[in-house]
């Protein structure tokens, strides 16, 4: 069984130990403390967050897309 678990909110994997599972309208789900804790701050902190995981995330899916067109030429 692997040591990680994929978190819905920030969508990368992470240690078990550092997730919660969530109930949700889909059912439970995992999610890490570091973005539950963001919750608990204020509007512009949480905002500033959602930017930085949305900016991450674009990172990851433009460098895993180039990967994809390199390796088809």
């Amino acid at each position: 069984m692997t040591d990680t678990a994929y978190c819905y909110h920030c969508g990368t994997h992470h240690l078990k130990k550092e997730m919660r599972q969530i109930s949700t309208k889909a059912g439970k789900r995992w999610r890490c403390v570091k973005s539950i804790e963001a919750t608990k701050r204020s509007r512009d902190e949480r905002d500033a967050f959602g930017r930085r995981v949305s900016a991450n995330n674009k990172v990851d899916a433009q460098s895993k897309a180039k990967q994809i067109l390199n390796n088809g030429r």
